[in-house]
């Protein structure tokens, strides 16, 4: 869903065509000597307007697409880690290697070995300040500490599942998956920031930004015809705002 803002850039665009097309009806008189508001300098503003609009929404849908890949590697996670901790627990591995094990999978799965410190409303301390978070969900966090688990179990001689996920090699697999879905909504994120900024720059720059000639253009046919003009009465009601 898109938000405020970004409905509110695609309305300045639209609202900028409208106003080029007022000042096209003007005809001769509309000659402007800044070349960035004769109708040339307008129409170009125009379509960088829509461009970075469109860089934007392609950015967007990549991220998306990441997003949602990562989320159907790492949604299942939690179940897969306890399938996991069961495996190990039926294989020849020592009992202290177990009890890492399950102190690995609470991380993965943000459980914690003890209940968490409740915060206790009638004080006006935060009892729950001085708990240990468990949220340790985070994908980085995640991948972090599947990587150790997986080195734990890489040592372990005795660990020799037969279903061929469950195995080291399968668990490596799986974890190279999680890294590499992960890094990739990183970089779309980051080229969605990007295509942003410089959306951002395209139409709100305090010099060349297209609401900046938009303002411009009243400012330059209030001149031109008078303020209690039809003409520039006309075009004094499109609006356009900053973010």
């Amino acid at each position: 869903m898109a938000s405020t803002s970004e409905t509110g850039n695609a309305k300045n665009v639209a609202n900028f065509e409208e106003l080029i097309s007022f000042a096209t009806g003007y005809g001769a008189p509309y000659n402007p000597a800044k070349p960035a508001l004769t109708l040339v300098g307008l129409a170009a503003k125009h379509t960088a307007g829509v461009t970075a609009l469109s860089d934007v929404n392609a950015a967007f849908a990549v991220w998306v697409t990441a997003v949602n890949t990562r989320e159907a590697i790492f949604d299942p996670f939690s179940a897969f880690v306890t399938r996991i901790g069961n495996a190990v627990q039926a294989s020849a591995v020592p009992p202290e290697v177990i009890a890492d094990v399950k102190t690995i999978i609470r991380k993965l799965q943000g459980r914690r070995a003890k209940p968490k410190v409740q915060d206790d409303p009638s004080t006006p301390e935060d009892e729950s300040a001085s708990s240990i978070s468990a949220s340790q969900l985070s994908f980085d966090s995640r991948i972090e500490n599947f990587d150790k688990l997986i080195q734990l179990l890489a040592a372990q001689a005795g660990y020799a599942p037969n279903e061929a996920e469950l195995t080291v090699a399968g668990l490596q697999t799986l974890h190279t998956s999680m890294k590499a879905a992960n890094l990739a909504v990183t970089n779309a994120y980051t080229a969605l920031s990007n295509a942003r900024i410089d959306r951002n720059k395209e139409l709100y720059d305090a010099i060349t930004g297209l609401v900046t000639i938009a303002l411009e253009v009243k400012a330059y046919v209030k001149s031109l015809f008078g303020v209690s003009s039809m003409e520039y009465q006309e075009i004094s009601a499109i609006q356009f705002t900053r973010p």
